[in-house]
């Protein structure tokens, strides 16, 4: 699947993911490979996916996923570090 992860800063990261878990307004929720179409809000939480090389965690401040065709689009917030 590939994952585009941008803030109105920045683009986080761009690229291929065999996982991904964030915190959707009502719990969190897993997306994997041929995952069906949707659009749903984030709320404050661990975004965390797995790429090739390592696996990436950090806490978003809400935002927006869409999820279409083994591509997963998220409008965060922000960032927190």
């Amino acid at each position: 699947m590939y994952l585009e992860l941008v803030t109105p800063d920045k683009k986080v990261y761009q690229g291929e993911v065999s996982i991904a878990t964030m915190p959707g307004a009502e719990g969190s929720f897993q997306i994997l490979n041929n995952h069906a179409s949707m659009i749903s809000s984030l709320s404050k939480g661990t975004l965390s996916f797995q790429d090739e090389d390592q696996f990436h965690e950090m806490t978003i401040d809400g935002g927006v996923v869409e999820i279409l065709n083994n591509e997963i689009i998220i409008l965060a917030e922000s960032i927190i570090e």
